[in-house]
C-alpha cells in the first residue's frame, strides 16, 4: 500500500471509498473532493461498462460486513502511510513539476494538446505506465501494468521521440528546455567551411603525376582534389570539380592548360558514377572541357597532350579490361579514333613530340608504337629480341634524336629505335611481322638502377634523369647516356616514383610514400609535401595550440602545423593507431593502437612516457575528462577503462571498468562537471555511466537528458539525431565533433563528404551543408582549438583537408534551440492527447495539499 502516491494508487483508493459511500457504512466520514472527481472522471467509462455493478453491491451489502471492515482497514493504513510520507512532498513535488505544467499555464478543461504524431524515423511517445519507470518506487503503482483505468488515455510523462537504425528503436528522451519539439526549424548554419589546405600527395601507386608550372607552383594530386601549391610563398590553390579520385594528369604545351582523369568510384546507392577527363586553366581554375563522360570504363589510367600540333589532341587510355586507347579533340570535346589497347596494364602513353600521328604505350611486358591514320590505328609491338624480356616497363620517354628510352623493372633503360624487319631477330611471333617493312628494336641497354627504373625525365639540352626503385637513387645522364651525377633520398620517403624540372635548377621529386621533396644534387632534398601512406582513423587537436596529431594503419604517429601547413614531427610506432587525444594540459598526447595497448607521447620529446594494455583487441577511444583527471579508454572489447591521471599526464592508474555494452566501443564523451560518460556501441546502444560512484551504469537515461556534456562526439544522441539519412544503416557516419562554441556539428560520412549541420540538430532530415573533396569515406573530423578552422581525414585516400570556417554571427547564443520555442512555458508535456487532463490536475493537487 505504500504506493497510494501512484496514480493507479488513488483511483483504487477512489473506487474503495465510492463503495463506502454507496453502503453508508462511514457515517462522518468524508470523502476529499479530490478524489471524488477523480473517481467521476476516471471511472465514468468503467461504471458505463459495468452498469448494474452499483445495484449488485447494494443487495449485497449486508453480506459484505468482513470485506467493508478490511475496506476501511486499508484505507486507514494509506491515509497513515500518507503521513508518513510528507518528509517526501518536496521531492514529489520537484518530480511532478519535471512531468507536468506549473498551476499558471494549466490548459483549461476544454482545451486539447496537440495529437503526437509518427513521422518517417518512427517518433513515439512512452504511455503513462513505461513513464512510470523514471519515477521513485513509492510513485508506482503494484500490479500489472495494464491496470491502467480504461477511460484514461496515455500521458507523456517522458517527452521523448524514436529513431531506427537496421529496424533497432533508439529512444532519444528531449530535454527539459525543448518545449515544443515538433515546432523547432532546422536550418543550415551560418557558418560554412572552405578548403584552406591539402596535406598530402598520391605518389605510392600513380605515376608521371607531378609537374611544375611558369607561375611557380607544383601542381599535384591527392583523393579528388587537384593542388597547385606555390612553393616559394608556400600558398595553396585547388581544382576541386572532379567527383572521384584523380588517377592521372598532364600539362599542356602552352603550360597553362591542365588535363585531369579521375575513376568512375560509386554514389551512396552504390551505382558507378562515370569517369572522364577534365581539360582546365590553371591560372583561373575554370573547367575547359569535359571529355569522355560515359565512353570511359572504371577509370580514366593515363592521359597525354600531343606537342607537334599544339596540344590539339588528347590521348587517353582507360580502366576498361581492353584497355581503351582513345583520342580526342581538345577544343570540341569530340572522340577523334578509337581502338582496343591490350588485356595488360598500361602505365603510360604519349605523342611523339615532332608526330602527332605516333603514338606509344607501355606497361607490362610490352611496348606498342601506333599509328593513326584516316582515324584508323595502327599497332607495332617493340621487340626485345637477344634482350632479356622485363615483366614491366614502367616509363618512357623520347630523346632529342627521335630515339624512345624506356624504363623497365630490371632497372636498365633500353633505347629504342626504327629498323628494317630481320626474320632472325624477330624470335617468337615473327609471323606477325612478315609484311612489315619495319620494326622497332632495342639499340642499346643502359644499367640504371638495382631494382626498377620509375621515372625518366629530360632536361633541356639533353641530359636525363632517371630515378630508381630499390636503391632510392636519382641519377643525371647525358645525352649519350653516361652518368654525370647521383643522389640517394633518404628511405623514409620511399623510392623515387616521379621527376620534375624546376627551370632547369632544381628538382621536386614524388616518391612512393607519398612526399614531394625539392633540391638539387649538391644541396640534398628537403620534404615540401608529406602524408601518411596508409589508412587514417586517429584525430585529435591541441586543447589551446594550433597543432593536431594523426595516425593509422602505416603504423605512422604525426604532429601537424595548421598555420604553417607543415609536418612539425613523425614517428613510427611497433603497432598501428586507431584513436589519440590530447591531455587537456597539452603537454602529452595518448594514443590508442590496434592490439589493445595504448602509449603517452611527450610532445616536445617524443618520447613515450606512460604505456598499458587493456585487453587484447583494438582501442577505438582515447578521451580524458575536462579536468584532465580521468583518461576513458574504449575497447573493441565492450569495455571502457577508467584511469585516474596525475603527474601533469604521465602517470595513469587503473580506476575502475565500464561493463555493460554488448558490443564494441564506437564514441564517447565526458560531462562538463567530469563526473558522467555518455557512450555509443557497435549495435547502436547509448548508455551513461556515473564515474564518480564507481564506473556505475545509470539504468535510467531519462536522467541524463539534461546533463551538460564537454565534448559532443557521439554519434548517436538527441542533439544530433537529425544527422542521420533516412534509411542509414548505423555504419554511414563515421564520425562528428561539435564545436567548442556549440554552434555547429561537422560530420563525416562513409560516402566521401563532410557535412556541417546547425547545433543541436534534433531532428530528422536536418540541412546541412556538404562538402567533398575526399577519395574515400571521411574517417574523422575535429575542430581546433578556437573552432577556426576543421580537420578531416580520408580512409584510404591518405589525405588530411583543412577546412576554415567561414561565416557565422559574432555573439549568437550557443541556446540557439532555445530561440525556436514559445517563451510562455518553461515545462510541458509535449505532442500527447489528454481527453482527462483534469484528472491528472487533481491527483497533482492532491498531492501536494
Amino acid at each position: 500500500m505504500s504506493s497510494v502516491l501512484g496514480v493507479s494508487g488513488v483511483c483504487v483508493l477512489t473506487s474503495w471509498a465510492n463503495r463506502l459511500n454507496r453502503t453508508k457504512i462511514l457515517g462522518d466520514f468524508k470523502i476529499c473532493p479530490h478524489i471524488e472527481h477523480v473517481y467521476n472522471d476516471a471511472s465514468a467509462d468503467s461504471s458505463a461498462e459495468f452498469p448494474d455493478r452499483a445495484s449488485m453491491m447494494e443487495v449485497r451489502l449486508q453480506a459484505q460486513e468482513d470485506e467493508i471492515t478490511l475496506l476501511k482497514s486499508s484505507l486507514a493504513d494509506a491515509l497513515r502511510r500518507i503521513h508518513l510520507h510528507d518528509q517526501r512532498v518536496c521531492g514529489v513535488e520537484e518530480i511532478l513539476k519535471v512531468f507536468l505544467p506549473p498551476f499558471d499555464n494549466i490548459p483549461s478543461r476544454d482545451q486539447q494538446l496537440p495529437t503526437s504524431t509518427v513521422n518517417s524515423v518512427g517518433r513515439a511517445l512512452l504511455p503513462l505506465p513505461e513513464a512510470l519507470d523514471g519515477l521513485p518506487e513509492f510513485l508506482r503503482a503494484p500490479g500489472p501494468r495494464h491496470a491502467w483505468p480504461a477511460s484514461t488515455s496515455p500521458v507523456c510523462y517522458k517527452p521523448s521521440i524514436k529513431m531506427f537504425i537496421r529496424g533497432r528503436p533508439i529512444t532519444m528522451y528531449i530535454p527539459s528546455n525543448i518545449q515544443n519539439y515538433e515546432d523547432l526549424k532546422m536550418e543550415p548554419p551560418s557558418e560554412r567551411l572552405q578548403l584552406d589546405w591539402v596535406y598530402g600527395y598520391r605518389g605510392r601507386d600513380c605515376r608521371a603525376n607531378l609537374y611544375f608550372l611558369p607561375t611557380g607552383e607544383a601542381v599535384y594530386f591527392i583523393a579528388c582534389v587537384v593542388v597547385l601549391y606555390h612553393i616559394n610563398n608556400c600558398t595553396q590553390r585547388h581544382y576541386r570539380k572532379h567527383t572521384d579520385c584523380v588517377r592521372c594528369l598532364t600539362l599542356h604545351p602552352d603550360k597553362v592548360r591542365v588535363a585531369s582523369g579521375q575513376t568512375a568510384g560509386v554514389d551512396k546507392d552504390g551505382k558507378p558514377l562515370q569517369p572522364c577527363v577534365h581539360i582546365w586553366d590553371s591560372v583561373t581554375l575554370v573547367t575547359l572541357q569535359q571529355i569522355g563522360l560515359g565512353t570511359f570504363q572504371r577509370g580514366v589510367g593515363s592521359v597525354a597532350f600531343s606537342f607537334a600540333d599544339s596540344g590539339a589532341f588528347l590521348c587517353v587510355i582507360d580502366d576498361s579490361n581492353e584497355h581503351m586507347l582513345s583520342v580526342w579533340d581538345c577544343n570540341k570535346g569530340t572522340k577523334h579514333a578509337e581502338v582496343k589497347s591490350t588485356n595488360e596494364a598500361v602505365f603510360a602513353v604519349e605523342f611523339n613530340p615532332i608526330d602527332s600521328t605516333n603514338i606509344i604505350t607501355c606497361g607490362k611486358s610490352h611496348v606498342y608504337f601506333w599509328t593513326l591514320s584516316a582515324g584508323q590505328f595502327t599497332k607495332k609491338q617493340g621487340i626485345f629480341g637477344k634482350y632479356k624480356k622485363p615483366k614491366f616497363i614502367q616509363c618512357f620517354v623520347f630523346s632529342l634524336t627521335g630515339d624512345v628510352l624506356t624504363g623497365d623493372s630490371e632497372g636498365n633503360i633500353l633505347t629504342w629505335g626504327k629498323s628494317a624487319a630481320d626474320i632472325k631477330t624477330l624470335g617468337k611471333g615473327a609471323k606477325v611481322f612478315l609484311f612489315a617493312t619495319e620494326t622497332f628494336q632495342i639499340m642499346r641497354q643502359t644499367r640504371a638502377h638495382e631494382g626498377s627504373v620509375f621515372t625518366l625525365c629530360t632536361l633541356q639540352g639533353g641530359a636525363l634523369l632517371s630515378g630508381g626503385g630499390k636503391d632510392r637513387k636519382i641519377i643525371r645522364w647525358s645525352a649519350d647516356l653516361a652518368p654525370e651525377r647521383e643522389c640517394e633520398i633518404p628511405e623514409k620517403f620511399g623510392a623515387v616514383r616521379t621527376i620534375a624540372d624546376m627551370n632547369g635548377k632544381e628538382l621536386l621529386v614524388g616518391t612512393t610514400r607519398n612526399a614531394i621533396l625539392r633540391g638539387t644534387f649538391s644541396n640534398g632534398f628537403v620534404a615540401i609535401v608529406q602524408g601518411h601512406v596508409d589508412e587514417m582513423w586517429g584525430l585529435a587537436t591541441h586543447p589551446s595550440q594550433n597543432i593536431f596529431l594523426t595516425c593509422g594503419h602505416d603504423r605512422q604517429v604525426c604532429l601537424w602545423n595548421t598555420e604553417e601547413h607543415k609536418l612539425d614531427w613523425c614517428i613510427i610506432l611497433e603497432e598501428y593507431g586507431l584513436c589519440a587525444g590530447f591531455c587537456p594540459n597539452g603537454s602529452v598526447v595518448s594514443v590508442g593502437l590496434s592490439s589493445g595497448r595504448w602509449v603517452v607521447l611527450d610532445l616536445l620529446t617524443r618520447e613515450v612516457v606512460s604505456e598499458s594494455i587493456d585487453g587484447n583487441e583494438q582501442l577505438s577511444v582515447m578521451r580524458y575528462s575536462p579536468d584532465g583527471s580521468f583518461l576513458a579508454v574504449g575497447s573493441h572489447d565492450n569495455f571502457i577503462y577508467i584511469y585516474n591521471v596525475t603527474e601533469s599526464g604521465r602517470r595513469y592508474i587503473r580506476f575502475g571498468k565500464c561493463n555493460g555494452h554488448s558490443s564494441f566501443i564506437t564514441h564517447l564523451d565526458w560531462s562538463k562537471d567530469g563526473k558522467y560518460i555518455m557512450s555509443n556501441s557497435g549495435d547502436y546502444e547509448i548508455l551513461y555511466w556515473d564515474i564518480a560512484a564507481g564506473c556505475k551504469l545509470l539504468r535510467n537515461r531519462f536522467e541524463s537528458k539534461d546533463r551538460e556534456w564537454a565534448s559532443y562526439t557521439c554519434v548517436l544522441g538527441f542533439h544530433v539525431m537529425g544527422v542521420w539519412l533516412e534509411g542509414s544503416d548505423g555504419t554511414d557516419i563515421n564520425a562528428l565533433c561539435r564545436s567548442h562554441s556549440e554552434r555547429v556539428v561537422a560530420v563525416a560520412d562513409d560516402f566521401c563528404k563532410v557535412h556541417l549541420f546547425q547545433y543541436p540538430c534534433p531532428k530528422p532530415k536536418a540541412p546541412s551543408h556538404k562538402y567533398d573533396g575526399h577519395g574515400s569515406h571521411v574517417t574523422n573530423v575535429c575542430f581546433t582549438h578556437s573552432d577556426s578552422h576543421l580537420l578531416s581525414i580520408g580512409g584510404k585516400d591518405t589525405c588530411i583537408f583543412q577546412w576554415k570556417v567561414i561565416g557565422g554571427e559574432v555573439g549568437e547564443s550557443k541556446e540557439r534551440l532555445a530561440s525556436n520555442m514559445p517563451s510562455v512555458v518553461t515545462k510541458t508535456l509535449v505532442s500527447v492527447n489528454i481527453p482527462h487532463y483534469s484528472t491528472l490536475l487533481n491527483i497533482k493537487s492532491m498531492l501536494l495539499l
